[in-house]
């Protein structure tokens, strides 16, 4: 009787242990689709946020070329770049920590830290922003041979947008980790550009002088805007999604770990605009403006990218945190075919409008088309691993991620240097594109030996 009984509780304990089993495959089943469907959504909506934002970045770029004339619009160029610049150093890699442990905490149930790291990632990097902007300046008031008198009076302007800049990327990083990707997106690069278009247009029929000053004016008025939409957007979430109630601030931690992802970040700002600068402080305002356009029709290729990484960054934080491997490897091949074929077929039609979308800007600008086909390469190249960059950040090897980024900042600005002096504008191009093939295989190479992960695309061929 007793044999029978054990053999019965025996048949039960089994059955059960086969029905928790299989209760948890179909967990996790429905688990890894539901994500893929929202990494899906996700992709979709920045892709349609960032299509919509090349399309008015480049109108916009074209009406400002047009109604300024080349050498205003490089004077332009040249002040913008440095906005964007001293923004993106003053956010001390917030913007990226947020999508990362955002996700992460929440994943956890670490509200108190999350309480914390939402209100100290906002107020540093706006105190930093603020310090950086007033000490430009004043290096400027002080020391107004730094740069060409034409630039003075619209940097003054213009470093009044270094503070929103900056407080505008954290909510960006925020909205990222939580898949609040409109929210995120749409005020600082679809309302933002439009802002300042209007604002242009408005002074063309107010008869006011279309100059580098006014386009600054311009445009701290439009980011002004933008930025305050963005915020009410995010804030507004925020108070539906994290309840109020105690904070945890351990601020060290975060800036032992946002320091190198400002690292990257800075670095990738770099390897973005130092072309711009050294042509700025070499060759003319008027070659500024057709570097400028050439490079910005040809990075239209990149939105592809910024799009999938948008939508897969807090995927790949939180598959991590979970420890779902099987997951996280189908994200990241998921996230180089989203970006690779797209880009191609992106950069083949590019290439073969670019004469007719340079002759938009002005007559001049058609001298541009081979920066056109050599930047091709570098983006191509970029694409070919799609976010990968991102992806070493979610997944805990920023410190690494920050050798190879800043590697190829230097990089950059080494070549820049050797370059534009001999070929000119072609020799910028040349130079950045090497470096972005540079970066493409280190992290390539980073991602394979330390976390097993192959994420070039010839390596999901036929997959």
């Amino acid at each position: 009787m007793r044999g029978g009984e054990a053999a019965a509780a025996a048949r039960r304990g089994g059955l059960a242990a086969w029905r928790d089993r299989t209760s948890a495959l179909v967990t996790d089943l429905l688990r890894s689709q539901t994500a893929t469907r929202t990494a899906q959504r996700g992709a979709v909506a920045a892709f349609s946020v960032r299509v919509a934002s090349a399309a008015v970045l480049y109108l916009s770029q074209i009406v400002l070329a047009r109604l300024m004339g080349g050498f205003e619009y490089g004077i332009y160029v040249f002040v913008w770049t440095w906005v964007l610049v001293l923004g993106g150093l003053s956010n001390l890699g917030m913007s990226t920590l947020m999508i990362r442990l955002v996700p992460e905490y929440r994943e956890r149930g670490e509200f108190d830290h999350l309480r914390g790291l939402l209100m100290v990632g906002r107020l540093l990097p706006l105190g930093i922003s603020l310090l950086i902007a007033g000490l430009a300046g004043a290096a400027l008031w002080w020391q107004g041979n730094l740069v060409a008198h034409h630039y003075v009076l619209p940097a003054f302007l213009a470093l009044a947008c270094v503070p929103m800049i900056a407080l505008s990327d954290v909510h960006d990083g925020i909205g990222r980790g939580r898949g609040w990707l409109v929210a995120a997106l749409l005020p600082p690069y679809v309302l933002r550009p439009t802002l300042v278009l209007l604002a242009m247009a408005g002074a063309y029929a107010f008869g006011l002088p279309l100059t580098a000053v006014t386009a600054a004016g311009a445009a701290v008025a439009g980011t002004l805007v933008a930025t305050l939409v963005q915020l009410a957007l995010i804030q507004s979430r925020l108070a539906r999604d994290v309840a109020r109630g105690p904070a945890k601030r351990p601020v060290r931690l975060w800036l032992a770990t946002s320091l190198p992802l400002l690292a990257i970040t800075f670095s990738e700002i770099l390897l973005q605009n130092t072309d711009v600068l050294v042509v700025s402080q070499l060759m003319s305002p008027a070659d500024v403006g057709i570097y400028f356009a050439a490079a910005k029709t040809m990075s239209l290729v990149m939105f592809v990218h910024y799009a999938v990484g948008s939508a897969m960054a807090n995927q790949f934080a939180t598959l991590n945190a979970r420890g779902d491997r099987e997951g996280l490897e189908t994200a990241v091949r998921e996230a180089v075919t989203w970006t690779f074929w797209p880009s191609l077929a992106t950069a083949a039609l590019l290439l073969l409008a670019g004469p007719q979308l340079l002759s938009l800007f002005g007559p001049q600008f058609g001298a541009g088309y081979p920066v056109m086909s050599i930047l091709a390469i570098g983006y191509l190249a970029r694409a070919a691993a799609g976010p990968s960059e991102l992806l070493l950040n979610m997944l805990g090897k920023q410190r690494a991620s920050a050798i190879v980024a800043i590697t190829v900042a230097i990089l950059t600005i080494s070549l820049n240097l050797l370059l534009v002096p001999l070929f000119g504008l072609k020799g910028a191009a040349i130079a950045t594109a090497a470096a972005m093939i540079v970066g493409v295989g280190l992290n390539t190479l980073v991602a394979r030996r330390s976390l097993g992960l192959r994420i070039g695309i010839w390596s999901h061929l036929g997959r």
